[in-house]
C-alpha cells in the first residue's frame, strides 16, 4: 500500500515537549497543547486520523518545575499539574483571555463551556435539528479535542490501531477571540481542506427514481433548452442490478451496470461528457462482491478468493489486499467506462472486523487518495458521509436523506455553518428534499435560493416520480424562480472557486459563521442561519413561507458592522442593526459590504461544465478600499487539453479615495457594474497603462429604482494594467424608497382605504422617525407595516 502514503509531520519538535515518566506535554504552536498519559510511559508518534501534523517551531513558553508540581507558561495560558495521572484536581489550566465575565480555566475532564457545535454524521430521517456535537469554536476561548481512540496510520500506507493499556491523548486550544487562529492550528495539525475541481461547483442533478439512458440524455438536453446549466450528472442505484433473480442480496450493492435502463454505458457516459458533465456513480459496498457481478472472478483471483462454490467476497476495509483490489480492479474497470468519481453511501455504522477501525473513515481516507493518485490534485474529489475529526481532508459531504419539509430546510444554513467549526466545510444536501414531506413549490424554491449560497448545489428526491426537482414540473413561478438561481449558481463560480483557493495552505471554508468575523458582538451568536460566502457576501435565506396579502416573505437579519448593500435590490442598510428583510419569490437577502468586489460569469447562461468564462461582469460597491483575485486553472480553460495544473490570478483592486480601480484583464472582455452608485459618468475614464482605451462604454442604468455605474469594456490583447477613474471618494447612493413603497402598497391585498392612509404618511415632507410614528399609530399588522419599515429605516442617511 505504499502507493497510498501521503506527507505528513507526526513526530514533534523536541524543544516544544516536556516529558515526564507518565505524561507529555507538546506546545505545538501559540494556541495548542497536546496533553498524553501513558502509564507505561510510551508516547505516540504516529499520525492520528485527526492530528497529521504536529512538527513546528518552539512557540514562547517556560517550564518551572517541582517535586510535584509542573508549571508551563505561555502567553495564552499557564498550566499546572502534578505530575500524577490526569485529573480535574491535578490538571488544571488558566487562560489569559479576559473576554469571558466566569472565571476562565479548565480541568482535566471538563467539557468547554459554550461550545458552538460541530457537526454530525448524518441527517437521515430527521425532520429538523439534530444535534452537532462539539467542535473547535466555543464562546469561552477554548476548547478539547480527545484524540485517544481514534485511529492511527501506520506510515506505510496503511491504518492500524493504537497501543493497548491506560492512555490519554488529547489537545486543548486556547484562542480568546481569535475564531480564525483556532482554525488554522486545526489546519495546521489536521492538515488543509483541499480545493475541489471547479466542475464540481455547478448544479448537480439526481434523482433515485430510476430511468433508462435514453431517458437521462434527454432529460440533460430539456435542462439546456430550459436554459438551466449542469455541471455533474449522479446516476444512484439503479445504474447496477438491484432486483431479479441473479441478485443474491437485497440489491444496495452493485457493481455491474443494469442492461436493461443502460444497454450501452460506455456510450451513455461519453454522451454526458460530450455534454459537458461529470459522472458520479452511487456505490453501497457493504455486501462486497457477488459471484452475479461482472468482476467477480477476477477479483477472486488477485484475492485468492476460491470461487467453486461461488460464495462472495466480503466486504472488508480492514484487508490491505482487499482494498487494493477494491480499488485497482472493481473501480478501476467501471472508471475506465466513464466513471469519474464515486457517491460512497456508506449507512452501516462505524464497526469492522477490527475494533476501533471505523470502515467509513477507510473508504474515504482510501477513495480520496486513490482518485489523486490517479487524476491529479485539481481533479481529486469523493462523494461520502462525515467520519469524524480530519474528514475534512476528503471532501465532499453528503449530509444524507433530508425530509421535505420547512423545519429541515431551516437547519440545513445552520447545520452547514457551524460544520465550519470543526473544520469541515465542503457539505452537499438534497436540495429540495428526499424523502417525507409533501408538495411545497415554495419550499423547494428557497432550498434552491439558498443552495445558490452553499457549498455545493445538488437536487434530488426520493424513489417516486411525483418527488423529482425538474424546475419545469413546478408553477410557472417556481419554475422561474429555480430557473434564475440556478443560472446564477454557474455564473458565481468565478468567485466561489476563487474564494475556495485563495489560501491554499489554509482553504479555510467558503460559509462562515458570523461570529468568525465577529466574535465580540453578541448579535453575531444569535443568527446561525446566517452566514459569510466567502469573504464578499452575507447571506440570509428565506426559511418561512410568504405572507399572502404582501406576497412577500420575511427573515430577520443582522448587519454586520459597517454599511451594507444587498446585491439583488440594491438597497442600503446601517451596519450593526437588527432589522426584517422582506422579499418576494424570486430574492433572497445578499448583502455585500463597502469594497467588497465579487466576479461573476458575464454570459446570463453559462455553458454547461462551469469551465473559465470568456467574458466577466465584476460587481463594485464603493465606499472602502477593497481588492480580490479572480483563480483559475488552466485545465480548465473552453477547448482545453492542458492537463497541467497551473493557477493564473487577475488581481483587482479599488481604492476609494481616488475612485480609482485597476485590475489585468487582457483576452477577456469585461463589465464592471458599480451598484447603487449614481455618479457623473462624463468625467470617467478606462486606461490601459495611461492611455485612454477606445470602444469602452459607459452608461448610468437602473435596477429598477437603484442607480448603477455600468462599464464595458472590449476585449483587448494589451498585456498592461487597465484602470478605471470613477472620480474621488465615490458613495453609495443616498437612496428615497418612495416608488419601491407605492409598488408595494399597490400590490398589497389590502383595502383601499388603508392604503390610502398609509401614502398620506409617506408622501409627506417630513423625518423617517416622524413617518414611522404615524404608520405605528394605524396600528398595522407586521406583515403589511414590515416591508415599508424595512425600507425607510435601512439606511439613515
Amino acid at each position: 500500500m505504499d502507493e497510498y502514503k501521503f506527507p505528513s509531520e507526526p513526530v514533534a519538535n523536541d524543544e516544544s515537549t516536556i516529558v515526564g515518566p507518565e505524561y507529555r506535554f507538546t506546545i505545538i504552536d501559540d494556541k495548542v497543547l497536546r496533553y498524553e498519559w501513558a502509564a507505561d510511559g510510551v508516547f505516540e508518534d504516529r499520525a492520528s486520523t485527526f492530528a497529521i501534523n504536529r512538527k513546528f517551531a518552539k512557540p514562547e513558553f517556560r517550564v518551572e518545575e517541582k517535586k510535584n508540581q509542573l508549571d508551563i507558561i505561555t502567553p495564552a495560558f499557564h498550566l499546572t499539574y502534578d505530575k500524577q495521572r490526569f485529573s480535574p484536581n491535578g490538571l488544571a489550566v488558566a487562560f489569559s483571555s479576559k473576554q469571558t465575565e466566569r472565571g476562565v480555566e479548565w480541568r482535566y475532564g471538563n467539557v468547554a463551556e459554550d461550545n458552538l457545535g460541530g457537526t454530525a454524521r448524518t441527517v437521515d430521517d430527521i425532520d429538523g435539528r439534530c444535534d452537532l456535537g462539539t467542535g473547535i469554536i466555543s464562546k469561552a476561548g477554548y476548547s478539547v479535542l480527545d484524540d485517544s481512540s481514534s485511529m492511527l496510520f501506520d506510515g506505510n500506507g496503511f491504518v492500524t490501531t493504537r497501543r493497548p493499556g491506560d492512555r490519554i491523548d488529547g489537545y486543548l486550544f486556547c484562542y480568546g477571540h481569535d475564531f480564525k487562529g483556532a482554525m488554522k492550528s486545526f489546519y495546521a495539525i489536521s492538515g488543509s481542506q483541499p480545493s475541489v475541481p471547479r466542475w464540481c461547483l455547478g448544479n448537480w442533478w439526481s434523482r433515485y427514481h430510476a430511468y433508462t439512458q435514453e431517458e437521462y440524455l434527454t432529460l440533460v438536453d430539456k435542462f439546456k433548452a430550459n436554459n438551466i446549466p449542469l455541471s455533474v450528472a449522479v446516476i444512484d442505484m439503479d445504474w447496477h442490478f438491484v432486483t431479479g433473480e441473479n441478485v443474491p442480496h437485497v440489491g444496495w450493492t452493485g457493481y455491474t451496470w443494469n442492461k436493461e435502463l443502460f444497454p450501452d454505458p460506455e456510450k451513455f457516459t461519453a454522451a454526458l461528457h460530450d455534454k459537458g458533465l461529470k459522472v458520479t456513480l452511487n456505490d453501497h459496498p457493504h455486501a462486497g462482491v457477488h459471484n452475479h457481478e461482472d468482476s467477480y472472478e477476477e477479483m477472486a483471483k488477485a484475492l485468492g478468493h476460491d470461487i467453486s462454490k461461488r460464495t462472495p467476497i466480503l466486504f472488508d476495509p480492514t484487508s490491505q489486499g482487499f482494498m487494493h483490489a477494491f480499488f485497482h480492479i472493481l473501480h478501476r474497470n467501471l472508471e475506465k467506462q466513464g466513471c469519474d468519481f464515486w457517491w460512497i453511501d456508506w449507512q452501516q455504522g462505524s464497526f469492522s472486523r477490527i475494533p476501533g477501525f471505523d470502515p467509513l473513515w477507510l473508504l474515504n481516507h482510501f477513495h480520496y487518495l486513490d482518485i489523486e493518485r490517479t487524476k491529479g490534485k485539481s481533479e481529486a474529489l469523493i462523494f461520502s458521509r462525515y467520519a469524524g475529526p480530519g474528514s475534512h481532508r476528503y471532501p465532499v459531504g453528503f449530509s444524507g436523506d433530508a425530509v421535505a419539509t420547512w423545519d429541515s430546510l431551516k437547519f440545513q444554513p445552520e447545520f452547514t455553518a457551524t460544520a465550519s467549526n470543526i473544520g469541515y466545510g465542503w457539505w452537499s444536501h438534497d436540495i429540495g428534499g428526499h424523502i417525507g414531506g409533501s408538495r411545497d413549490d415554495e419550499c423547494t424554491v428557497r432550498w434552491v435560493q439558498y443552495a445558490v449560497f452553499s457549498p455545493i448545489l445538488r437536487l434530488h428526491s426520493s424513489n417516486s416520480k411525483w418527488m423529482s426537482k425538474e424546475p419545469w414540473l413546478y408553477r410557472s413561478e417556481s419554475e422561474a424562480a429555480m430557473r434564475n438561481a440556478m443560472q446564477l449558481r454557474h455564473r458565481l463560480v468565478p468567485y466561489i472557486y476563487s474564494a475556495s483557493v485563495a489560501e491554499p495552505s489554509l482553504n479555510l471554508p467558503l460559509v462562515q459563521p458570523l461570529y468568525w468575523n465577529f466574535p465580540a458582538h453578541k448579535s453575531a451568536y444569535n443568527f446561525p442561519t446566517e452566514y459569510y460566502f466567502g469573504d464578499a457576501l452575507v447571506v440570509a435565506p428565506i426559511l418561512s413561507p410568504r405572507d399572502r396579502r404582501t406576497n412577500l416573505a420575511k427573515t430577520r437579519v443582522w448587519v454586520p458592522p459597517g454599511r451594507h448593500v444587498d446585491i439583488f435590490s440594491g438597497t442600503v442598510y446601517d451596519g450593526d442593526q437588527e432589522i426584517d428583510m422582506y422579499r418576494p419569490l424570486e430574492q433572497i437577502p445578499v448583502l455585500a459590504a463597502e469594497g467588497s468586489i465579487i466576479p461573476l460569469d458575464r454570459e446570463a447562461v453559462p455553458a454547461n461544465g462551469c469551465a473559465n468564462p470568456g467574458a466577466f461582469e465584476v460587481l463594485v460597491v464603493v465606499g472602502k478600499d477593497g481588492q480580490t483575485n479572480i483563480y483559475e486553472n488552466t485545465g480548465d480553460d473552453a477547448e482545453s487539453i492542458d492537463t497541467s495544473e497551473s493557477r493564473r490570478s487577475i488581481p483587482i483592486c479599488y481604492e476609494q479615495t481616488s475612485g480609482r480601480l485597476t485590475f489585468l484583464g487582457a483576452d477577456r472582455e469585461w463589465t464592471f457594474r458599480f451598484i447603487s452608485t449614481k455618479l457623473d459618468i462624463s468625467a470617467m475614464e478606462v486606461s490601459v497603462d495611461g492611455k485612454a482605451l477606445e470602444n469602452v462604454q459607459i452608461d448610468l442604468e437602473y435596477n429598477k429604482y437603484v442607480p448603477e455605474i455600468v462599464i464595458r469594456i472590449p476585449v483587448s490583447s494589451n498585456m498592461g494594467e487597465f484602470a478605471i477613474e470613477l472620480g474621488s471618494e465615490p458613495q453609495l447612493s443616498t437612496l428615497r424608497h418612495t416608488q419601491a413603497i407605492e409598488d408595494l402598497l399597490l400590490d398589497f391585498q389590502i383595502s383601499p382605504l388603508l392604503k390610502d392612509s398609509i401614502w398620506e404618511i409617506i408622501e409627506r415632507d417630513s423625518p423617517t422617525s416622524g413617518k414611522m410614528a404615524r404608520l405605528l399609530g394605524l396600528d398595522l399588522e407586521s406583515s403589511v407595516i414590515g416591508p415599508i419599515t424595512e425600507l425607510l429605516l435601512a439606511d439613515s442617511r
